[in-house]
C-alpha cells in the first residue's frame, strides 16, 4: 500500500513513549489505532483521531504500518506470535528497547511471516517527541523506510543507518552508554560535595557549563581513536590522567568509589602495559579490546 498524506497508523504499547507516539502520529492528521495490554489507557487521548482496540488483530489489522512499543524483546514476539498470520503485507516498526542481535532476530521473524521491518531507536524523552531535538535512528528495510519516512518523521529527525536491522539498536545503546556514564560521573560528583553541605543544585549549577565545555573534545578524541596514533602530541597523558587522589578522596569522605574506581582501572591497564606517555584516548583500547590490554601485562 502507498501511505497518503493521512494513512492509518497503529501503535501497540501505551506506555508513556508509546503514548506520546500515538498522540503526536494522531496530531498529525493520521487515524490511528492503538492496544495496550491493560484496556481503557486511551481514554484521554483524542477520540476523533484514536481508536482503541479490543485486541492486538483489531489493531494489527487497521492499518499497513504497526507501531510496536512494548517492554523487550520478548514482549514483542508474546504480542504478535498469535497474530503472524496478519502481518503479511505491512511494516513493522519496533522501536522497543533491544539488543542488536534482538533486533535483528525480530526482523528475520518478521520477515518469514512476510512483513518489511523496521528497528528504531528513540534518542528522546516522551515529552520531546515531536519537538525540537527529538531523534529517532532507523535501520532495516529501505524500502519500508522509505515508504513511510513521512509518518517516522512526524515523531523527530528520523536518519536511516541502514539495512542491517541491529545499526539502530547498536547506536541507540551506544548513545545511552555515554549518557549513563556521564549522569553516573555527576551523582559521584554531587555525592563528594554534598559531604561539604553542597546541595546537588547548587553543584549542577557549575557541573552543567564545565561539562558543556568539555563535551566538543568528543571529536577531538574521536580523531585519535579514529588515527590509531595515541602518542599524538596536544594530549594529556595516562600518567597525568591518575586518578588515584580521585579514588581515595572519594572513599575518605565515604562516598562509594565504584564511578571513578572503573575509570582508573581502564587507565591503570594501559599504564600497566606501558602506555602512560599516551594520551588519555588511550582507555579506549581498555575497553574495545580488553582481552589483549590483560595479556600484555
Amino acid at each position: 500500500m502507498t501511505p497518503t498524506t493521512h494513512s492509518p497508523v497503529t501503535v501497540l504499547g501505551l506506555g508513556s513513549m508509546g503514548r506520546a507516539l500515538a498522540t503526536t502520529v494522531a496530531a498529525a492528521g493520521h487515524p490511528t489505532t492503538v492496544w495496550n495490554r491493560t484496556p481503557g489507557r486511551a481514554d484521554d487521548l483524542d477520540s476523533a483521531r484514536t481508536t482503541e482496540a479490543s485486541s492486538v488483530r483489531d489493531a494489527v489489522t487497521a492499518s499497513s504500518l504497526v507501531v510496536v512499543c512494548l517492554l523487550d524483546a520478548a514482549s514483542v514476539r508474546e504480542v504478535l506470535d498469535p497474530v503472524a498470520d496478519a502481518l503479511a503485507g505491512r511494516t513493522v516498526v519496533n522501536v522497543t528497547t533491544t539488543t542488536p542481535e534482538q533486533s535483528r532476530a525480530l526482523a528475520a521473524w518478521a520477515d518469514s511471516h512476510g512483513a518489511a521491518y523496521l528497528d528504531g531507536g528513540v534518542m528522546a524523552t516522551p515529552p520531546m517527541i515531536g519537538g525540537e531535538g527529538s531523534l529517532v535512528l532507523y535501520s532495516g528495510s529501505p524500502a519500508a523506510y522509505e515508504e513511510w519516512r513521512g509518518v517516522l518523521e512526524t515523531w523527530g529527525e528520523s536518519p536511516y543507518l541502514g539495512e542491517d536491522a541491529g545499526a539502530a539498536a547498536l547506536y541507540d545503546l551506544a548513545l545511552l552508554a555515554g549518557m549513563y556514564a556521564m549522569f553516573a560521573g555527576f551523582f559521584h560528583g554531587a555525592a563528594m560535595v554534598a559531604t561539604a553541605g553542597i546541595s546537588a543544585s547548587a553543584f549542577a549549577e557549575s557541573a552543567v557549563p564545565f561539562v558543556s565545555a568539555m563535551v566538543p573534545a568528543f571529536r577531538d578524541y574521536a580523531a585519535v581513536v579514529d588515527g590509531g596514533d595515541y602518542g599524538v602530541a596536544g594530549q594529556q597523558s595516562l600518567d597525568f590522567s591518575d586518578l588515584s587522589d580521585m579514588v581515595q578522596a572519594s572513599a575518605d569522605a565515604g562516598v562509594a568509589p565504584d564511578v571513578v574506581a572503573a575509570v582508573q582501572g581502564l587507565i591503570r591497564r594501559q599504564i600497566d602495559a606501558g602506555h602512560g606517555k599516551d594520551g588519555f584516548a588511550r582507555v579506549y583500547e581498555s575497553i574495545a579490546r580488553p582481552a589483549t590490554t590483560r595479556a600484555a601485562r
